[in-house]
């Protein structure tokens, strides 16, 4: 299948990205604006045509991230061939404070796109609006959609938890939104509650009553996981926008995952005629940095983009691709972007080479995080014997993306003990802020809980807090046993959760950085947090 081929009969499905609002909402999840612009970023590359930037009045953070999603990325067009940057989106409630944070957010980008929501289903309406009646519920959305009009003439209206809510209520409100100015009506399986033959016809319903002059969007959640069944078959019933999430990452069982429905779209299109504009070989990647950043693995058997997505273990299978790949793969890796020459870098390569690369990669790093990141790689090279793309990724996601000016430093590691003793480790904190040190020793039921016990120890008088690991993630990031360990970590601190994540040739080590990763994160937060009660936001 080529990128370029195209038999679509109908109009290309837009694709709207919540990667970096619903999705971020899955727990453990915490981005910062840095991190944000960089799933932006390569979200242009991708193609898609909204990318909804993150909920604003929640926080000044993301406020900022939006903003700068808004000032980037809402610029210019990145995807190539592409004559328009992406329309950036900001949720909002139907409240005023809210319509008017998000306008501020994206009003530097060239398309900027206000989606306001508000619940509609009985038992919403009862918990989350005080019993609030029919008529009122309408009156709100109409004020709201309104008023964001007043910002911007593109609005997208969501009635939430839609699939539960009483049928001719939903098509009195959405009758409504559209008279009150929604150019988007949004329907919403909030809960995963719909099945895709009575969810397909509630979209052609809606399609038919608001005409060609209104877009009509879905938003799936995967609690039964028909999240990518019930899109597909809305696309088929006319809904024209879907809103997908990259590797599905969302609240509960996350949303519908991007990479399912573009390659669906793509590979059956002789069933849909319709596809979408993304540029599928883009989708590995776009895979790989959100995994990467926000710490959630990809599973083994994921669709499209996971480790086994195109392995074959079979006898049978095996001999049959290869006298034809079409055999057993309805789409190649090629397709995704899972191909590609692996590099061969190693501890004789310079920074020349090294930074080529990275920017044959798509990274575009100053002077200083190209400095970081080649002195790790040295590191890395002095233990593998090559240093492969994969590799390469995680190191810069691990020495670029997690530096903040505030972090704790690891100066020094040491682990005694093992089967036959009680493994002990002697850490040795330094923070940033200040050059003070700490040093601690600690036991441990074995090395990774020891050193963490030392860390944990040693940031005591900084953290303030007695911080606990939660989950613990460990993965090789490439074959062979001199494979990077990739510890993707929860530590609870306060009862806020955060993640950090590290890679070494080292577990034990990896463990530990990615441990102080999180620790990191979460004094960022805070002194963000701490910061936002200081200066309240300046909202009407």
């Amino acid at each position: 299948m080529s990128e370029q081929t195209t038999h679509a009969t109908g109009a290309p499905v837009r694709i709207f990205d919540t990667t970096l609002r619903d999705g971020e909402q899955a727990p453990g999840i915490s981005l910062d604006v840095k991190e944000k612009l960089e799933i932006a970023e390569q979200l242009g590359r991708l193609g898609v045509d909204i990318i909804e930037g993150g909920f604003p009045i929640t926080s000044q953070g993301d406020f900022d991230a939006v903003k700068a999603i808004a000032e980037t990325v809402g610029a210019q067009p990145l995807a190539q061939g592409a004559d328009q940057p992406p329309v950036i989106a900001a949720l909002a409630r139907c409240h005023p404070d809210d319509i008017k944070r998000a306008a501020d957010a994206v009003g530097p980008a060239q398309h900027g796109r206000i989606h306001v929501f508000l619940s509609t289903s009985e038992i919403h309406r009862h918990v989350l609006h005080h019993g609030a009646s029919e008529d009122e519920i309408v009156a709100q959305a109409v004020e709201g959609i309104q008023r964001a009009r007043e910002f911007t003439d593109d609005v997208e209206f969501s009635p939430q938890d839609a699939t539960r809510t009483d049928d001719e209520f939903l098509k009195r409100i959405v009758d409504a939104a559209v008279e009150a100015g929604a150019t988007t009506v949004n329907i919403p399986d909030t809960v995963g509650y719909a099945i895709p033959h009575d969810f397909g016809a509630t979209i052609g319903d809606i399609v038919r009553r608001v005409g060609p002059e209104v877009a009509v969007s879905v938003h799936c959640h995967n609690d039964l996981g028909l999240a990518v069944a019930n899109s597909i078959e809305a696309v088929r019933h006319g809904a024209t926008q879907v809103e997908v999430a990259v590797n599905g990452i969302g609240e509960r069982a996350g949303n519908c995952s991007l990479e399912e429905v573009v390659m669906a779209l793509a590979t059956r299109e002789d069933v849909l005629g319709r596809r979408s504009r993304v540029r599928t070989r883009e989708i590995g990647r776009a895979s790989r940095l959100v995994s990467t950043l926000t710490g959630y693995p990809v599973q083994f058997n994921k669709a499209v983009v996971g480790k086994n997505a195109f392995a074959h273990e079979s006898g049978i299978h095996q001999h049959g691709v290869l006298q034809d790949r079409l055999t057993y793969e309805i789409m190649s890796a090629e397709d995704v972007g899972l191909e590609g020459r692996q590099i061969v870098l190693g501890k004789h390569s310079g920074r020349h080479a090294f930074s080529a690369q990275l920017e044959e990669m798509g990274y575009d790093l100053t002077a200083e995080e190209t400095k970081r990141a080649f002195e790790r790689f040295k590191e890395l090279a002095d233990k593998k014997v090559e240093v492969t793309d994969a590799d390469l990724e995680a190191l810069v996601a691990d020495e670029v993306f997690a530096y903040t000016e505030e972090a704790f430093e690891l100066d020094r590691l040491e682990v005694t003990g093992g089967t036959v003793s009680q493994p002990e480790a002697t850490v040795v904190v330094r923070r940033t802020a200040d050059a003070s040190i700490h040093e601690e020793t600690a036991t441990g039921d074995g090395m990774v809980d020891a050193a963490c016990g030392a860390i944990r120890q040693a940031v005591r008088p900084w953290v303030g807090a007695t911080p606990t690991l939660v989950n613990f993630n460990v993965a090789a990031v490439t074959k062979g046993i001199d494979a990077l360990g990739d510890v993707t970590v929860q530590v609870e601190v306060d009862d806020q959760r955060y993640t950090g994540r590290a890679v070494s040739t080292d577990v034990v080590e990896a463990s530990a950085r990615a441990f102080l990763a999180a620790l990191n994160k979460s004094m960022r937060l805070q002194r963000a947090r701490d910061d936002a009660a200081r200066s309240p936001m300046d909202t009407p």
